[in-house]
């Protein structure tokens, strides 16, 4: 009888065991793709400019991975990945005193222009979440001139279609990234404590450019 005691144990023992391991596995993955960082600052200006503060952590995900120095290959910078023209366009109409691009490396700023650019969207494409995140990536113009085009639109206020292989993927990625932070992060904005990067992305990007230095030495 204690024999078999001992083997059941050892058994829920093992069971427990992996089932931790296997919730271990799922936290850090859903917390490496899913990251949250400068949550006072996304509601701050969220707020400001009337701007859904989960849409806002999607967007720094998408663009960004929420690395503050990224750059891209066009030049955008920052969190937000604010292109050169937006941002001196931003600068100019909030009144940014001393403005210059490398401003867009800086949380605060980059998030302020980036939520104030998402406000402009909105009001230009009437809160069409399509749109906006459309014009965010692939220039609002260009979106303009899409719903004029039967070939990508039919009724003149959403796109059936979007060209930009580029931004149609741009789009699809967001509203998932969207969908994911409502869910993980429910009530992360009704009770704001954290004031600056999570260590945790921190380490993460220090690790990349750690390996993206071997990568490259070889």
């Amino acid at each position: 009888m204690t024999c078999l005691f001992n083997r059941v144990l050892k058994k829920l023992l093992i069971i427990a065991i992996i089932l931790g391991m296997m919730i271990v596995v799922v936290y850090v993955y859903f917390a490496f793709t899913y990251p949250i960082s400068y949550q006072n600052l996304i509601l701050k200006y969220s707020k400001q400019f009337n701007v859904d503060p989960y849409l806002v952590a999607a967007i720094i995900n998408v663009e960004s991975n929420f690395d503050k120095n990224a750059i891209s290959h066009r030049e955008a910078r920052g969190l937000m990945q604010i292109s050169p023209i937006t941002g001196r366009w931003a600068a100019e109409t909030l009144s940014i005193e001393d403005f210059s691009l490398d401003k867009l490396f800086e949380p605060d700023i980059n998030i302020m222009i980036g939520t104030w650019y998402l406000n402009m969207l909105s009001q230009e494409f009437n809160n069409n979440i399509q749109l906006i995140l459309a014009a965010y990536n692939g220039g609002s113009g260009n979106v303009s001139k899409w719903l004029e085009d039967e070939k990508y639109c039919e009724d003149g206020v959403n796109l059936k279609k979007i060209p930009f292989k580029e931004t149609e993927e741009y789009v699809e990625k967001v509203l998932k990234n969207y969908q994911m932070y409502k869910i993980l992060y429910k009530d992360e904005f009704n009770n704001v404590s954290h004031t600056g990067e999570n260590p945790f992305i921190g380490l993460i990007h220090n690790f990349r450019k750690m390996i993206k230095g071997l990568i490259l030495y070889r």
